[in-house]
């Protein structure tokens, strides 16, 4: 199968492997408040107390779908299960890895009452090698977990997970522990532990590899990559060490009318599969073989524009939360994700900001082939200090390369509002981690804008984005109509009453057509909404709803200065009610209207009889 079809269910799409062994569904569960589990031995094979309830994996403990529904705060939670020995055992000359997507906020695993694996971060993957800890000659081995989430911390990543008590403003429950698929596979020794594209639309790709351990000697790599039957490149190289890159051209792209073809863009996203296999140089012993995919594509920005394949591309944009009433943080599966991005782009958008989160690698897969620009962004600390800005500076660090593979992704936001660096212009220290963590993610991946801070208090952003919740057209046509109307509000306190520019860089960048405008933030209508709901705009009848917001996105479309644009937001979620959807995903307006509002497209003339 080539990974570019794949069904969506493997949890990593961009490093495929066909032998797989999913492990979510029921668990054994229990709280720990008195932090006692590890001193009474509970990752022990046999032991009786702590696991008093079932838990439905991967929904965290807060969520309906899990089973639980307790959304208390519970500080440190514990997970066991049984696994079958010919689900873990490895064959001769592989080993067992059992991956976890996603664990809120540390992890430590144990198999077989063995510690296999620790890790700290709330949205990043992780792997626990259980090849020497599998008990000989048992027909059933434990896999236990505990999981460590202080509901008060504001130094960890903690994105829209309130700290207090109850949901408040824009804050919802919780999501404490195991949030994303867990998964068993088997895999050579020596193997492709990591597997990176950087495409270049003028030449091919350039891959990065990443080995498993450093070879014993030299190894080959092959790579073929391919559209459909057709073979566009075939590249061969030899690694040393454990980490190599190397180019792969594809001669295609040589070719104008090709090279249309082969590009890929939301209007016609075209993925090319790619083929790795690993081997002794004298190609006799094949050590490892995965499948992966490649967006050839470049996102940039110049002349005032978002550049997509260095051709101006107006960005149409909505916030989403990535929030569900049901499994919050988490979701049920590839075809709830699919259904997401389809019905994103069926009312019109051709991007989303999945917002104060990092979402599953499969919306990601789903984005990529069905076409659909994304923001990358990450869940924010509140609290400025350095425990905060370790712990998001390596979390973010290694999200981005978790993500840089994949083509969607186009644009880079490691902060949001000032969200834990809330003293920008007056503090020169977070000035330095605003600037940094821009810097940081260009040095990992330079091929992308990043954003230094969203929102406002711009350091150096690669895309100066504003957030404007006016409910009135006339304001936005004054503030967006033209680069001179614009003038005016940069140089003032800003729509929301914050400095948009804090450095001369920033604002030199802009002047120069380097940072091109976005408001990438607005709207935030309610229809209907119940005195308890947070809303921005409240209207009160379809027709009302309807006329608005139809107003506002025209608007801004019409606004010479503006580059793109982001709809607040996609899904009524909890308490903030500023949806397009209800939190069912039923649309407020049919989704032909929707669609029209948000393009401009006039409606169709209806067929005369």
């Amino acid at each position: 199968m080539r990974a570019s079809e794949q069904d969506g269910t493997y949890p990593r799409p961009l490093l495929c492997r066909p032998g797989w062994q999913s492990l979510d569904g029921a668990w054994e569960f229990g709280y720990d408040d008195a932090d006692t589990g590890e001193r009474d031995g509970w990752y022990a094979p046999g032991a009786a107390a702590g696991f008093d309830r079932t838990i439905t994996v991967p929904f965290p403990p807060e969520a309906p779908a899990s089973g639980v529904g307790e959304t208390a705060p519970h500080r440190i939670v514990w997970y066991r299960r049984g696994i079958p020995h010919e689900v873990l055992a490895a064959a001769p000359g592989t080993r067992t890895h059992v991956h976890f997507g996603a664990v809120d906020h540390r992890a430590r695993v144990w198999l077989d009452g063995r510690l296999v694996a620790e890790h700290t971060g709330g949205q990043t993957p992780f792997t626990a090698d259980i090849t020497d800890a599998l008990l000989p000659g048992a027909e059933e081995h434990v896999l236990v977990v505990r999981a460590e989430d202080d509901p008060e911390s504001l130094v960890q990543p903690r994105g829209k997970q309130d700290w207090q008590p109850r949901p408040h403003a824009v804050w919802y429950e919780r999501t404490t522990g195991i949030w994303q698929s867990v998964w068993a596979e088997n895999v050579p020794a020596q193997h492709i532990a990591d597997l990176a594209w950087t495409p270049d639309p003028a030449h091919g790709v350039r891959a990065e590899i990443t080995l498993a351990r450093p070879p014993a000697g030299p190894v080959a790599v092959d790579v073929v990559i391919s559209l459909g039957e057709r073979v566009l490149a075939e590249s061969s190289t030899v690694l040393r060490t454990a980490r190599g890159r190397f180019d792969v051209p594809i001669p295609a792209l040589r070719n104008g009318i090709d090279r249309e073809d082969l590009l890929w863009r939301p209007e016609r996203p075209t993925l090319l599969d790619a083929r790795v296999t690993l081997r002794d140089p004298a190609g006799t012993d094949v050590l490892d073989t995965v499948g992966s995919y490649v967006g050839v594509r470049s996102a940039g920005v110049g002349g005032g524009r978002f550049l997509l394949n260095d051709r101006p591309y107006f960005v149409r944009s909505v916030l989403d939360q990535g929030y569900r009433p049901q499994t919050l943080l988490a979701n049920r599966g590839t075809e709830e994700l699919r259904r997401e991005v389809e019905l994103i782009k069926a009312m019109g958008f051709n991007a989303v900001r999945v917002h104060q989160k990092a979402e599953d690698p499969r919306f990601l897969y789903w984005a990529d082939r069905l076409g659909l620009l994304v923001w990358g962004e990450t869940a924010a600390a509140y609290e400025f200090g350095a425990d905060a800005v370790e712990l998001l500076t390596r979390e973010w660090l290694e999200l981005v390369r978790r993500d840089r593979s994949h083509p969607s992704i186009v644009t880079w936001v490691p902060i949001n509002e000032s969200w834990g660096a809330s003293d920008i212009p007056a503090d020169p220290a977070q000035r330095h981690y605003s600037i940094a963590l821009a810097n940081l993610t260009r040095a990992v991946d330079p091929s992308r804008p990043v954003m230094s801070n969203e929102g406002w208090e711009h350091t150096d952003s690669d895309i100066l984005g504003v957030h404007d919740y006016s409910a009135d057209p006339e304001v936005l046509t004054r503030r967006y109509g033209d680069a001179a109307a614009f003038a005016e509000v940069l140089a003032g306190p800003g729509p929301q009453g914050r400095v948009l520019a804090v450095t001369e860089r920033q604002l030199e960048r802009y002047a120069a057509g380097e940072a091109p405008l976005m408001v990438t933030e607005f709207g935030g209508l309610s229809l209907r909404a119940d005195a308890g709901d947070f809303t921005y705009t409240r209207t009160s009848s379809d027709t009302q709803y309807a006329a608005l917001l139809g107003d506002l996105f025209a608007a801004l479309r019409s606004g010479t200065a503006v580059a793109g644009f982001c709809y607040t937001q996609f899904m009524d979620t909890a308490q903030e009610t500023n949806g397009l959807l209800f939190s069912d995903g039923s649309p407020k307006l049919p989704i032909a209207v929707i669609r029209r509002i948000v393009t401009g497209e006039k409606e169709e003339p209806a067929e005369e009889a």
